[in-house]
């Protein structure tokens, strides 16, 4: 789950994570109110969307214009660019062409900014480990600075066993070339957000740029923080944050139904019990020339309406041209997938070629299901076969 950067400041905050003071605004009325309070000489009116890149996005209606991220000198300024920014429409690298209406927006009172750095959290799959990476490249993407300067990633792991001591932070500091108060006030930073990340089930924190000011604090310019959706029942004042607008409405519907849903780009929707499966089922697709429209993992305990729903949901996606449903079952028998495929195939009038692959228990049963429903549904005993078939499907039915 993610959250907008005025909400993670405000988490930082209770954590004692050095962030500049700014308030919330949805209106420009709001944030010219925001701006007197906070006062002069200079403001930030940031774009409050889910998506990286604000500051170098192009507004639809304006694409030559002032991006989402803009520094003000009055507060008739921040009035202005509020009403420039409330109610259109943000395009992105990370939105895509459709963009993200802004809906809110964060007033943030003015930094003396003196270098722009890089600092982030995550999990490790690598070595399951909460790994700390911070850069001397803020302000830039991590994966370009990844690509064009490796050697300026700093990497820290974390065992699990001791947690994080003060002498992780203080390599960070040395690596990311601080001396003086700068030292002392990372690592008294770094603790801070370590603590916030294990206390709050955080799956990322991206802090860029972490700015060191001409005083030499050190401050959570920006603020990214995603949350381990699994882990949310232990943080109700965390869900409490979820900004469904912001959310892509067929995730946010197959959330509902305890559905792992991912949209993508291709036209072979993909209905699967276990996500190394979908991921194998994925591949498989490419590899015989087609591209799958989504992941879709209706889990090992999945209910004849859950599978309905998911069902449904891929044959709402206007992109898709054939359905691959590729099922081993173990915990989940097959013959429950059948009856929530015939279910969902008599409720919405399918238009597209139906290739489904059972395997495990009951799997007699749930063909012997699929045979007599007298729908058009095609069947393939392994997963190549399945593939191949959905795939030559789609490009005859063109």
């Amino acid at each position: 789950m993610n959250i907008h950067e005025y909400q993670a400041k405000a988490l930082f905050k209770t954590y004692g994570v050095a962030v500049p003071r700014g308030g919330v605004a949805f209106t420009p009325h709001e944030a010219e109110q925001v701006a007197k309070t906070l006062g002069g000489p200079v403001w930030v009116v940031k774009s409050q969307i889910h998506a990286g890149g604000r500051g170098a996005g192009r507004f639809q209606d304006d694409p030559d214009g002032k991006g989402g991220v803009r520094v003000v000198k009055s507060v008739e300024e921040v009035r202005e660019n509020a009403a420039a920014m409330l109610g259109h429409t943000l395009v992105t690298r990370q939105t895509g062409a459709a963009g993200r209406e802004v809906k809110r927006l964060y007033i943030e009172e003015g930094c003396d900014i003196r270098r722009e750095l890089y600092l982030g959290m995550l999990i490790d799959r690598a070595t399951s480990r909460i790994t700390i990476m911070a850069s001397t490249e803020g302000g830039m993407e991590i994966e370009e600075v990844a690509e064009a300067h490796p050697e300026k990633i700093l990497k820290v792991s974390i065992d699990p066993a001791t947690g994080i001591q003060a002498y992780h932070a203080r390599r960070i500091a040395f690596g990311l070339g601080l001396d003086g108060k700068q030292v002392s006030a990372a690592v008294k930073f770094i603790l801070a957000t370590y603590r916030a990340f294990t206390d709050l089930d955080a799956a990322i924190i991206e802090i860029n740029p972490l700015v060191v000011t001409g005083s030499g604090d050190v401050i959570a310019l920006d603020a990214k923080v995603n949350f381990d959706d699994n882990a949310l029942f232990r943080h109700a004042e965390i869900e409490s944050l979820r900004d469904e607008a912001e959310e892509d409405p067929a995730e946010r519907e197959a959330s509902k139904h305890q559905l792992n849903y991912v949209k993508l780009d291709g036209s072979i929707g993909c209905m699967v019990n276990g996500a190394g499966l979908a991921m194998a089922t994925m591949d498989i697709i490419k590899l015989y020339g087609g591209e799958p429209a989504n992941f879709l993992d209706v889990g090992g305990g999945a209910t004849k309406e859950r599978v309905t729903a998911a069902f449904k949901l891929i044959l709402a996606d206007k992109k898709v041209e054939g359905i691959l449903v590729n099922i081993f079952g173990g915990i989940m028998r097959c013959d429950i997938i059948a009856e929530g495929v015939v279910a969902a195939a008599r409720d919405v009038a399918i238009g597209v070629p139906l290739v489904v692959r059972l395997e495990g228990t009951n799997v007699a049963l749930g063909k012997q299901i699929l045979r007599d429903s007298g729908l058009p549904i095609l069947s393939a005993d392994n997963l190549a076969e399945a593939a191949e078939r959905i795939v030559n499907a789609v490009k005859e039915a063109r």
